[in-house]
């Protein structure tokens, strides 16, 4: 009886919210921009010289690799790209690309002050590479605030409680003068965004009156799970973890959650939604703290409906929580679990409810691992960046296919090597598409009239084909594998010509 009134409960509130947004929507004129919520606190090894907390957690050793060649991270799910670094200029290209081509208008970067304490510093110096790398690509960023870092330098000794608030004002300024004037910083009529995650330090009305009170135009502040107090404008909604039973938060919850958020926020001016995935944290694996809850990603149901519920209420702003927290499980970012689901879900959405005109595909969303992994392949040659820059503004102007044609120019075939290869050796390229679905391409460089022995074999090293004595003409050669009978999953290839073995890891994402 208790769920049947929790049905109803929630049929009764989307209808009053339907209605409510009906009449609000009448002079609405601008159409509801689309903003990750991006976490810029990745290092790794080759990038920063150390592993960075976010994927240790002080658990887990990212430098042990497993059979499969994955690290260990702390996260339930694991990046196509493998655990990066969050000031890799490479990496951001990759996910400023995805984002375009996902239908993504920018980001809301989760921000922790300019202050040197803690890992602070080399968080802001990773969310100003992330920013130059949106502007590139035509997008918009804003910030999300986090004060609990002035809590945390309160009580760790690093600033005195009597100064928090002239710091404070400090951090506002400071994001007046390098960001808010900027043309890609997201604004609504003119005056820039600013989310609070919280907030948890500064609490009150006047605290934060003074902290804007040299700042014009004053910013729309919005503040988790409710308006707190007048001086913001509105507030957002996050996976309401509170409101698991039993280490879960059931999809009858979430829906009353949102449901009752949206319905009063109808009455503010300005109004953010969000969508996600799920929720799978890894805080108690990494023995940190309990779970904060479990919330089932129902192949994908629970990011599809959490956007329709966003936009059944006309929103200025359709948050995406989040692009990669790896740490609570919340990404929409490709991984080796869920492929490219999430950015194909966005495409459809975007397409059907936003933007009709609004025209990349799912195919398209392969063009940047590829871009990525080419950079890395040819890290000191200035001839292959120039050409992946041109793809990179091509992409970014909409000229798919003019990408395409630079992309697949660029296999490590047609790139003149420093070391010569043996007379008697073959030479097979990497895959590409890789990711694909369902077909991808090898180019052979056959160099004697031997036959070839092809092995595929799966994740777990089982044979599963064969396909011996493959007779090639001398010169290139290009092998297609259809993997449609499979299900997704990472495969190896093995290429045999007499005693030289050639082994290529490739993943099949349905």
């Amino acid at each position: 009886m208790q769920f049947l009134k929790q049905e109803d409960a929630i049929r009764k509130l989307q209808l009053i919210t339907l209605f409510l947004t009906a009449l609000l929507s009448l002079g609405a004129t601008e159409r509801t921009k689309v903003l990750a919520h991006y976490m810029p606190w990745y290092q790794n090894v080759s990038v920063s010289g150390y592993w960075g907390w976010h994927w240790t957690m002080n658990y887990f050793t990212p430098q042990t690799i497993d059979p499969e060649g994955r690290r260990s991270i702390a996260s339930h799910y694991y990046p196509l790209t493998g655990p990066y670094d969050s000031r890799d200029i490479d990496l951001l290209e990759y996910h400023v690309l995805l984002m375009k081509l996902a239908g993504i208008d920018g980001v809301i970067v989760d921000w922790y002050g300019i202050e040197d304490y803690h890992d602070y510093a080399a968080l802001h110096e990773a969310t100003e590479e992330l920013f130059y790398s949106i502007q590139e690509a035509e997008l918009e960023f804003s910030i999300c605030y986090e004060d609990r870092t002035v809590e945390a330098m309160v009580s760790g000794g690093h600033l005195n409680p009597s100064e928090a608030l002239v710091h404070g004002t400090e951090v506002m300024e400071f994001m007046e003068n390098t960001w808010f004037g900027d043309d890609c910083y997201v604004k609504l009529d003119g005056k820039p965004l600013l989310f609070s995650w919280g907030p948890l330090y500064f609490k009150s009305n006047s605290e934060w009156e003074t902290l804007f009170s040299s700042l014009d135009p004053k910013p729309l502040l919005f503040t988790l799970d409710n308006k707190k107090f007048d001086t913001a404008s509105g507030a957002f909604p996050w996976p309401p973890m509170h409101l698991s039973k039993n280490g879960l938060l059931s999809q009858v919850d979430l829906n009353l959650y949102l449901t009752q958020f949206y319905q009063k926020s109808l009455v503010w001016e300005y109004r953010v939604a969000t969508a996600f995935p799920g929720f799978h944290d890894i805080y108690e694996e990494a023995g940190l703290h309990d779970s904060y809850g479990y919330l089932d990603r129902e192949n994908g149901d629970t990011f599809h409906n959490t956007l329709t519920l966003a936009m059944n209420y006309s929103p200025n702003i359709l948050q995406i929580a989040t692009w990669n927290d790896f740490g609570e499980g919340t990404i929409i970012e490709p991984t080796l679990e869920f492929g490219y689901q999430y950015l194909e879900d966005l495409q459809n959405f975007r397409r059907e409810t936003i933007d009709s005109t609004f025209n990349f595909d799912g195919d398209d969303l392969l063009l940047p691992l590829i871009i990525y992994e080419l950079r890395k392949e040819y890290a000191y040659s200035y001839p292959v960046h120039n050409m992946l820059d041109d793809a990179f503004y091509h992409i970014i102007e909409g000229d798919i296919e003019a990408a395409k044609a630079i992309i697949y120019s660029l296999h490590p075939n047609s790139i003149e090597k420093d070391q010569p290869q043996s007379a008697e050796q073959f030479t097979v390229t990497e895959a590409f598409p890789n990711p694909f679905n369902p077909r991808t391409n090898f180019l052979i460089d056959i160099r004697s009239n031997q036959p070839v022995d092809i092995l595929i074999y799966d994740s777990s090293g089982s044979l599963i084909e064969r396909k011996p004595n493959q007779k090639f003409k001398i010169g290139q050669n290009q092998f297609q594998w259809n993997g449609e009978h499979l299900s997704s999953g990472v495969y190896f290839f093995k290429f045999q010509q007499g005693n030289h073995l050639i082994s290529k890891k490739v993943i099949h994402l349905k």
